[in-house]
């Protein structure tokens, strides 16, 4: 438990909107550095705060019908969503300690 676990345009009703859980998606595509930067402070938020929310990753060239559906206009995007709900969202790199915050916004 705690580590990312990746969601696709399938996927994504069932381990997203259905989760019990605030859940954090981090919209993010292979080419983008930033997102680079972010991907291991999303693990280590994971491996922290794994028991109150869930930490996914949606590659939005994988899966362009869900970025499109949130309007995901740059990457990195991290959106917190709860009971189904988009609710917080920043776009950009951002250090630990913001994107904890941006959680427990939604805890």
């Amino acid at each position: 438990m705690g580590a990312t676990k990746s969601v696709t345009d399938a996927s994504f009703a069932t381990d997203v909107l259905e989760s019990d859980k605030p859940v954090l998606v981090d919209f993010w595509a292979e080419w983008c550095g930033p997102c680079r930067k972010v991907s291991p402070l999303l693990e280590e938020i994971a491996g922290e705060m794994g028991d109150q929310v869930t930490i996914v990753k949606l590659n939005i060239d994988e899966n362009p019908e869900t970025a499109r559906t949130y309007r995901v206009m740059s990457v990195p995007t991290l959106t917190v969503f709860k009971n189904g709900e988009p609710v917080q969202s920043i776009a950009g790199a951002k250090p630990k300690g913001e994107l904890v915050k941006l959680i427990q916004s939604a805890l």
